[in-house]
């Protein structure tokens, strides 16, 4: 029998196990701070005397760093820290507020998060409720116009933060701004509305990185502001959608020496003059009622109140980035934040600090190679030797390869892969210099480029799409393909041999910061909509939040009545709240799911980006367009994420196929459909004994590349539309759904 310890041994190992190790930041704010120092994870794992797939282990949360090196990274972290306040000037969580006292108490947490404010610098205001004023109430009166004090916890860059990144103007003045604080603002002319936004309101951003510039604030108007500021109801030019140069705010700027950018005044005007003292002088605004906001993005948000229009964006912007224009625009301009195309180098025969190229980053515009260039393309003109088809699934699955026994199931479920596209850009490599012609060279799936290669020989069961083309039909003949679909080809056991290919010699995983952000952001997000992000949670209480969600989120929050009895049918539902606490539910839902669907449209349309094609109808093949000449305009990159999800779909509908025998019916995009015993994807998917699910089907859960529950419907409805010709993916929700590849 072993000695038994003292009591003295016990306390000692007692007090050990407390004191634990030194706390690291979360994986994502490592990543964050690594980038911002401008260092490359290969080497920070060159000074850690490690290996660079050991830090980007550390950075994604699938290891913990261990003594000594613990301590080590912790010391550099917080070094780095120290140099480099975070970007999120004033936190927001759409999570359920603190009770409320019974005084006025703001709409998003109870007021004693805040700072305290010195007697010389008047508290912002913070209106008691952000439901709409009834008709000939008073306004909310605002305190002071001075910048409002950031909370205590939270760093911030400047002065010109201090607000958060946007606010929303009414047309009496009053700018809402995240986090309940509200400013004056006495201008009645657009020039006027910009010196005070750069010199007095305290709206703005940090950099995302050290080397990137700051987030210029946004002014969102309101259809009475913009009255005020002598704005059209609606702009006369629907095709170039700007003001006529002769308008009189455009003689209003011009005259005070302010600057558009080339789109004109428009739905998200820019307005600006050069940088003076190295400080941008530049406001974004977005005219509500120019349709500023999509609601294919955006939902109704545009038709919110003020304040809660002010909560919505500026989640958005604190987890994402300040809205620059569209989704696609902002989620381009996302990609160049976090890996801006140049830093500061020394030239080392002058002495001084010259631009250069950042590493990593898209340095420069580069031509794609013929096959991957759209046909009107320059590139492209004369090429008779094919193109690229690398796009997201259309396919149906032949009815006569439809089986009894499928058939007389009584559902077909339809199962959502969670924002593929950002699933697949994950540790992606893709090229970051200008493409080289090769002839017959030999495969190698570590290298991205276009590849000639004939894949019309591989057999596969023909109830599957085929991963090779978007239609899932048999490939005819050779043809161009992305490196992740010519190594998935590999992975089934097919011998590659390339006829000719466009490689790229400097690679990188450029999106991954792009991918992490957008990713965190998604997470945070659905948590605050009390939907668990953990990847161990139990599917059926993701399902059971994910419908509890969608039934508020739905709900008429003026129809109480009917939303009781939907909660009544869900086993998380709360039919006993009262009619303030399920009204306010109703809100909170809402306005994160405009969150969530600007967050994925931010995704696919900074991907569809990536390929933009020339505008206006004056524009003729061969000619050059202005997207062209960014460094982001990279159609191969662009077809190499959609390859990706594309596969990472086929390989888990093969998976499940060969351990179930249930093939899917129909695929369109990143929603596949299967006839099921049961109206949930949990009757579809297999699990372990443990009820566990099973490595490399579907899995159910937040995360990008999980999955949930898109529709249900009855299956003889699903086999008369194959029969139809149409696609049940489309329509599994109920109604007809948009097939959005990010274009």
């Amino acid at each position: 029998m072993p000695n038994q310890p003292s009591q003295d041994e016990l306390f000692a190992a007692v007090d050990e196990l407390l004191a634990g190790e030194p706390e690291l930041p979360p994986p994502a704010e490592r990543s964050r701070l690594r980038e911002a120092a401008g260092v490359t994870q290969a080497r920070l794992a060159q000074v850690l005397r490690t290996t660079t797939q050991t830090v980007k282990n550390w950075e994604n949360g699938r290891s913990e760093p261990r003594p000594p090196r613990r301590q080590a990274y912790l010391r550099l972290l917080e070094g780095w820290a120290a140099k480099e306040p975070g970007a999120e000037s004033v936190p927001e969580t759409f999570a359920d507020p603190a009770p409320a006292p019974k005084q006025p108490a703001p709409v998003d947490g109870p007021a004693d998060d805040a700072a305290p404010v010195p007697a010389s610098s008047p508290r912002p205001h913070r209106p008691a409720s952000a439901a709409p004023r009834p008709a000939g109430a008073p306004r909310p009166t605002p305190t002071s116009r001075r910048p409002a004090r950031p909370k205590a916890a939270v760093p911030v860059a400047d002065a010109r933060s201090l607000n958060g990144p946007l606010a929303v103007l009414d047309g009496d003045g009053t700018a809402y701004c995240l986090g309940g604080v509200l400013l004056e603002c006495a201008a009645t002319t657009i020039p006027q509305l910009v010196e005070w936004v750069l010199k007095e309101s305290g709206i703005g951003a940090a950099r995302l990185h050290r080397h990137g510039k700051d987030s210029d604030p946004l002014i969102v108007l309101t259809a009475s502001a913009a009255a005020r500021f002598g704005l059209p109801d609606r702009l006369e030019d629907r095709r170039g959608l700007r003001l006529a140069e002769d308008h009189p705010v455009i003689k209003q700027l011009t005259k005070a020496k302010w600057k558009l950018t080339q789109r004109g005044f428009g739905p998200w005007p820019r307005i600006y003059r050069p940088a003076q003292g190295g400080r941008r002088q530049c406001v974004q605004l977005a005219v509500l009622q120019w349709d500023a906001l999509d609601t294919r993005a955006w939902g109704d948000a545009a038709t919110l109140h003020p304040a809660d229009l002010a909560r919505v964006l500026g989640v958005f912007a604190s987890r994402v980035l300040t809205p620059r224009g569209s989704t696609a625009v902002t989620g381009l301009e996302l990609m160049t934040a976090l890996r801006p195309p140049t830093r500061p180098v020394k030239d080392e025969a002058s002495g001084e600090w010259v631009s250069g190229p950042n590493p990593g980053a898209l340095a420069r515009p580069v031509d794609p190679a013929p096959p991957e260039a759209p046909p009107e393309h320059p590139v492209a003109q004369g090429w008779e030797g094919g193109f690229l088809d690398e796009e997201a699934y259309q396919w149906v699955r032949d009815p006569q390869l439809l089986s009894d026994e499928e058939c007389l199931l009584p559902w077909a479920v339809g199962i959502d892969i969670n924002t593929a596209f950002l699933a697949a850009a994950a540790r992606l490599t893709v090229g970051l210099s200008e493409p080289v012609h090769h002839a017959a060279p030999a495969f190698d799936k570590k290298v991205p480029g276009t590849w000639l290669v004939d894949l019309s020989h591989i057999e596969l069961d023909p109830r599957l799409p085929n991963p090779f083309t978007p239609t899932g039909l048999r490939p005819e003949g050779p043809g161009w393909y992305t490196t992740p679909t010519v190594a998935y080809a590999e992975e089934l056991g097919y011998e590659i041999r390339p006829i000719e290919a466009y490689l790229r010699e400097e690679t990188g995983a450029y999106l991954d910061p792009w991918h992490d952000r957008l990713k965190d952001a998604y997470l945070t997000t659905s948590a605050d909509m009390g939907i668990p992000a953990d990847k161990d949670t139990d599917p059926a209480a993701f399902l059971n939040a994910m419908a509890l969600h969608k039934t508020y989120a739905a709900a008429d929050d003026t129809d109480l009545d009917a939303l009781r009895a939907a909660l009544a049918e869900l086993p998380a539902g709360r039919a006993d709240r009262g009619d303030d606490d399920l009204a306010a539910a109703v809100r909170r839902h809402r306005q994160g799911a405009m969150v969530l669907s600007a967050v994925k449209s931010t995704v696919k349309g900074g991907i569809g980006k990536l390929r933009e094609r020339p505008q206006g109808r004056h524009y003729r093949d061969g000619e050059r367009w202005p997207a062209l000449e960014r460094p982001t305009w990279r159609p191969d990159i662009r077809a190499a994420v959609i390859a990706k999800a594309r596969v990472n779909m086929h390989r888990k509908m093969a998976r499940l196929a060969a351990l179930t025998h249930a093939h899917p019916l129909a695929v369109l995009s990143d929603c596949v459909v299967y006839a099921s015993r049961g109206p949930s994807p949990l009757h579809v998917l297999p699990a372990n004994g443990d009820g566990t699910p099973v490595y490399g089907t579907f899995r159910v859960g937040a995360n990008p590349g999980f999955c949930k529950l898109e529709g249900v419907q009855e299956m003889a409805w699903a086999v008369d539309l194959i029969e139809q010709g149409y696609n049940p993916a489309r329509h599994i929700k109920g109604g007809d759904a948009v097939l959005d590849e990010g274009e």
